[in-house]
């Protein structure tokens, strides 16, 4: 597997909600450093919980995943993905409901044919005057 594929394999499995999907992307020892409510998650099992409640949340609702300026840097054993990515609440119709944007780096180590993700950060900016986030580019 190649590491861009890893976005392939996020995009569908936060589509069809499926949890267990999404943390085969994730080392057990992953830490996250989440924009959402934590200063970080550590380890898989923590991390779990934050994607059971999300995914699981939505209603009838999906979130489509869309990746953009990818860069990537890879040898043998490690790689880091960096790129702006957009979540969007999709109704039942496929009507986009809502979105939000957000900074993300990946870095992801080797495990015989495949990558995992090992670390994730995800942010977005800070309005200096108005002191909020800017969740839309």
């Amino acid at each position: 597997m190649q590491v861009h594929e890893l976005m392939d394999r996020y995009r569908d499995t936060v589509f069809r909600k499926d949890v267990a999907g999404f943390m085969q992307l994730f080392d057990p020892a992953v830490r996250v450093f989440d924009m959402w409510e934590r200063w970080s998650f550590e380890g898989a099992a923590a991390w779990q919980g934050m994607a059971e409640d999300w995914l699981g949340n939505l209603g009838e609702e999906r979130v489509t995943v869309t990746f953009s300026e990818v860069q990537v840097r890879e040898d043998a054993q490690l790689a880091t993905l960096t790129a702006y990515v957009r979540f969007a609440a999709i109704n039942t119709q496929g009507a986009e409901l809502r979105y939000l944007e957000n900074r993300l780096t990946w870095v992801a180590a080797r495990h015989a044919d495949s990558w995992k993700i090992i670390h994730q950060h995800t942010s977005s900016p800070i309005d200096f005057a108005s002191m909020k986030v800017r969740l839309q580019r």
